[in-house]
């Protein structure tokens, strides 16, 4: 009995653990994106973002691919997109194997926009090199592989 309790507590501070960075990182991207509203630097509305977002994991995917993943309607798809292409945030490149195709690609300046979130997870990195050994930086990059690619297989990434 006392054995089952002891998982219970254990699984909950795992869980508590792994939400705490995940909020912590979510929490800096947002306050990062939000003080640029301050400065009028963005024009990127919230739902934009997370479609940049998504286009940009999904390493350039076609619309269709894009949609898919969202489950929303190939027009729906298309309007955002060319929203997006407007304000200058994503491209069509057409595809060297299929002359047919088109692939979203983030442009330089939603690059320089993502690099609020992106330049923080090198920082929490780089700390991360600093505070601990070689060995457990090793068996922490270890371990993030193998829930990324095998224990999120809902999310099927390039």
């Amino acid at each position: 009995m006392a054995s089952i309790s002891r998982k219970k507590r254990e699984k909950a501070v795992l869980e508590k653990s792994f939400d705490r960075i995940y909020t912590k990182f979510k929490l800096h991207f947002y306050q990062a994106v939000f003080s640029r509203f301050q400065t009028r630097e963005a024009s990127l509305t919230a739902v934009e973002t997370f479609c940049m977002e998504i286009i940009r994991a999904l390493e350039e995917p076609t619309v269709n691919e894009f949609a898919s993943f969202v489950n929303i309607s190939s027009p729906n798809a298309a309007y955002k997109v060319n929203s997006l292409i407007r304000k200058g945030y994503l491209e069509k490149v057409q595809s060297p194997s299929d002359r047919r195709e088109y692939h979203l690609r983030p442009t330089q300046k939603f690059h320089d926009y993502y690099n609020l979130s992106s330049s923080y997870i090198q920082e929490v990195m780089d700390r991360v090199r600093e505070r601990f050994t070689p060995e457990e930086v090793a068996q922490m990059d270890r371990v993030l592989d193998i829930v990324g690619r095998e224990l999120m297989t809902e999310i099927n990434l390039k």
